[in-house]
């Protein structure tokens, strides 16, 4: 008896941890790519998630979608073979103030449920300070 319990134990496994099909793994942690504190003049809003088909089958990316019209996700437009790596480019529109912005990639990968993967994209847009040359200093350099 606990032969065949055994072995329905070791089948049960087998079948949960063998799954076959297209596998998609992202780079970076979490998901999440962090802007961190940026100026809107010296950056052109870009960042590029990459990803690695850990499966067996083509991976097949059929659609990214992001929270909003601020952000453009653009997608491969080929399958991506087994052990191979794509990337998934994000342009945010670099608005003044905080970057909280989800992108949904949309697949055939059989490791995500529904072949659903949420990315993020976080940090902070700043404008540079306007330095006006011909304001009065409050306090000369002797008053220091």
């Amino acid at each position: 008896m606990k032969q065949i319990l055994l072995i329905a134990a070791f089948l049960v496994n087998a079948l949960a941890t063998g799954q076959t099909g297209a596998k998609i793994e992202f780079k970076d942690k979490d998901n999440t790519i962090d802007y961190g504190t940026v100026n809107k003049e010296d950056d052109n809003g870009i960042r590029v998630f990459e990803f690695t088909n850990t499966g067996d089958a083509p991976l097949i990316i059929t659609n990214v979608q992001s929270s909003c019209g601020c952000t453009v996700p653009s997608k491969p437009t080929e399958p991506i073979a087994p052990g191979m790596t794509g990337k998934i480019e994000v342009k945010y529109n670099m608005h003044t103030g905080p970057i909280r912005k989800t992108i949904t990639v949309e697949s055939n990968a059989v490791n995500v449920e529904e072949g659903r993967v949420a990315l993020k994209i976080k940090g902070e847009v700043i404008e540079k300070p306007v330095v006006n040359l011909l304001e009065k200093k409050t306090k000369s350099p002797m008053m220091q």
